[in-house]
């Protein structure tokens, strides 16, 4: 906390957000400004309330901090991945909120979506920035935005060209990587593939089997090559470690003519039980060997574990707020909290391996570790007066409810 503790101009907000980052990290089975308020001895959620929606802060300058400590610590050979996940929601306020394709429910549902930067290193993998996807729909209405605390000229930006700025902002910030990898909403994307070659970036990205790519014999899809590949150029490659072992598969590449400088290649992977196919679309300043590009695809399975801790153990995802900037600080406060378990772990494994018999700490682990010594203790009163202020407020808010369906029906 001591790394964020000058984006904050008053000591007031400085000792709340340590407070509120502790309640992220805590073992409470519903997140919100209430359930934090009460859990780090506050006699009301105003002043979480406050600090999320109308206190005095940059929560960008905060992530720049989070970036700058994942960097840090997480360090090793690192690959940027990008993806989008997505938060359900109810009603039409919430900005950014539509019905909506989102991976977390495999379907079409009302939702919010945005779009994460992951560095995942061999020590650790942790979310470094996060942009909101704005659906045109709320861009075509400006009164929608601003009642949602979006600038009147909020302009659309697809997915990929969120990604763009995202790896734009930390390529700037001076840092470098020699890999992104992403799925097929940016291996499809040729502006986000010129954009990473213009900046000498390599990357390997998922592509659709009905992508066309142009080898010296022609343009052909992706699923026609991967037909003409001879058994004898296929290799047992492992994608990385999982929880069960290797994730071995089956590979193969083809290089592909491009009038662009550096190595294009179309990169296969085939599962070994169903012969399933992937498909990715690749390149490098210099070609590099089929195990970089075989490590590099693996990584960005690193995306799907950090949503899972950020959301399980940080409560990225349950933010229970409207505008703009109450989403963008909570948000950025659940990068930071995941990120601090990401770094405790990567530091234990590194100065105190795991001894015989045990397993290395995991960020599960190391949660459920620090919640029991940091856990503030409240008296009986405290539990009380909450319960007192809980059912004080449902009683307003029933009589309000009442007052307006007696109105309506008037």
């Amino acid at each position: 906390m001591g790394r964020t503790a000058g984006r904050f101009a008053r000591v007031e907000p400085r000792r709340r957000v340590k407070d509120f980052v502790l309640g992220l990290l805590s073992d409470l089975p519903r997140k919100n400004c209430w359930t934090i308020a009460e859990w780090a001895g506050e006699t009301s959620p105003d002043s979480m309330q406050h600090l999320i929606g109308r206190a005095t802060w940059d929560a960008d300058a905060v992530r720049d901090d989070v970036r700058e400590y994942a960097v840090e610590h997480l360090h090793d050979d690192a690959v940027l991945v990008v993806d989008e996940t997505g938060d359900l929601k109810k009603g039409t306020r919430t900005v950014g909120v539509q019905r909506q394709y989102t991976g977390t429910a495999g379907r079409i549902e009302n939702s919010q979506v945005a779009v994460y930067l992951v560095y995942a290193g061999r020590r650790g993998h942790a979310t470094v920035d996060r942009e909101l996807y704005v659906p045109r729909s709320w861009t075509t209405d400006p009164d929608r935005c601003r009642a949602a605390g979006l600038g009147d000229q909020t302009v659309f930006a697809t997915k990929p060209e969120l990604a763009i700025r995202m790896i734009g902002r930390f390529l700037d910030a001076g840092h470098r990587v020699s890999w992104v990898a992403g799925d097929e909403v940016y291996g499809g994307n040729p502006k986000l593939r010129a954009a990473l070659e213009a900046r000498g970036v390599g990357y390997v990205l998922a592509v659709a089997c009905s992508h066309e790519v142009a080898t010296s014999a022609g343009k052909f899809r992706a699923d026609a090559l991967a037909a003409k590949v001879p058994k004898w150029a296929w290799q047992k490659l492992s994608a990385g470690a999982g929880a069960k072992g290797h994730r071995f598969y089956d590979w193969a590449v083809i290089d592909l003519a491009e009038p662009r400088s550096g190595s294009h290649q179309l990169l296969i992977r085939r599962n070994r039980t169903t012969s399933e196919l992937a498909y990715y679309r690749c390149w490098s300043p210099a070609p590099v060997p089929l195990a970089t590009l075989v490590r590099v695809a693996g990584s960005r399975w690193r995306v799907e574990e950090t949503f899972q801790a950020g959301k399980g153990l940080a409560g990225l995802d349950e933010h229970q707020v409207r505008r703009f900037t109450s989403w963008s600080r909570w948000v950025t406060l659940a990068m930071l909290a995941h990120a601090f378990l990401a770094v405790v772990r990567a530091d234990e494994h590194a100065r105190h391996p795991a001894p015989d018999g045990l397993i290395p700490l995991t960020c599960n682990e190391i949660q459920r570790l620090f919640t029991a010594f940091v856990r503030p203790m409240c008296d009986v009163a405290h539990r009380l007066g909450w319960s007192a202020w809980r059912r004080r407020h449902q009683a307003r808010a029933r009589a309000s409810h009442y007052r307006r369906q007696a109105a309506n029906q008037t």
